[in-house]
């Protein structure tokens, strides 16, 4: 049985964060995620709990971030309670990691729960989160050790990629892309159809309100579609998105005017 390379000391435990974020429209439960986190040494354990998705992204990337710029050389994730795990969550892991290296300090997972280890090894992307001391050479991660109820050690997995963008990190991003397409789409929809948009109009006009709001594209095309069900658009966004339509509109006016 492998045993975390550093014991645990629950004395100085931090809660980073904890809540309930909106449910899914496929009338899954709802997603929970919590963070708790503790020194050890010069790194910083964080345990993560719940649902690594869509939903829980921010929440996430926050208190990862929180974590890592109170550590002097990285974080340690426990994530051998995590219920599930998709391509966002995977993804939010991912960004962490290259923020770390970023700041010359690493990310490293020491427990993995069999739900989250599934989407790993879609990407096989565990081995970006050995630590640097890991052995060269470790047995694939269908020969881990189990440590308690179905968990795995990272050490076990395969070693990472060296040289070069990693194109599991791609493969990640990619996954990514497709899962806010859907939103993405649907929201140009809606500005054609309410303000008579062309399709490149229409994203136009989303990609400058996103910009200009300073808020992820796919967040932004969320509060579109939402909005049709009730949900009330933010102030900022509606005021940016009313913007960026009538400088859509005033160009293609422009272009339409017969030259001099």
């Amino acid at each position: 049985m492998s045993e975390p390379a550093h014991p645990v000391r629950p004395a100085s435990a931090a809660v980073v964060g904890c809540a309930t974020t909106a449910g899914p429209a496929d009338g899954r439960r709802t997603p929970t995620l919590s963070l708790h986190s503790h020194h050890d040494g010069d790194r910083v354990v964080v345990t993560v709990r719940g649902d690594l998705e869509l939903a829980t992204d921010e929440q996430l990337r926050r208190g990862l971030r929180d974590s890592l710029a109170r550590s002097a050389h990285g974080i340690d994730l426990d994530l051998g309670e995590v219920g599930f795990c998709d391509c966002s969550g995977l993804n939010a892991l991912l960004s962490i990691r290259q923020e770390a290296l970023d700041h010359a300090k690493t990310t490293t997972i020491r427990t993995i729960s069999r739900a989250a280890q599934r989407v790993f090894s879609l990407t096989d992307t565990l081995s970006l989160f050995v630590p640097p001391a890991a052995p060269d050479h470790v047995d694939h991660v269908d020969h881990v050790d189990h440590l308690g109820d179905g968990l795995l050690t990272a050490a076990t997995a395969p070693p990472a990629a060296r040289g070069g963008p990693d194109p599991r990190v791609e493969v990640v991003q990619l996954r990514r892309a497709l899962e806010t397409r859907d939103t993405i789409d649907l929201a140009r929809g809606i500005l054609m159809a309410a303000f008579a948009l062309s399709p490149e109009e229409a994203w136009n006009a989303l990609v400058r309100t996103s910009q200009n709001t300073n808020t992820k594209l796919h967040r932004t095309a969320r509060q579109l579609v939402d909005s049709c069900t009730g949900a009330p658009v933010p102030p900022c966004t509606r005021e940016r998105l009313s913007a960026a339509v009538a400088q859509v509109t005033a160009e293609r006016a422009e272009r339409a005017l017969p030259p001099d």
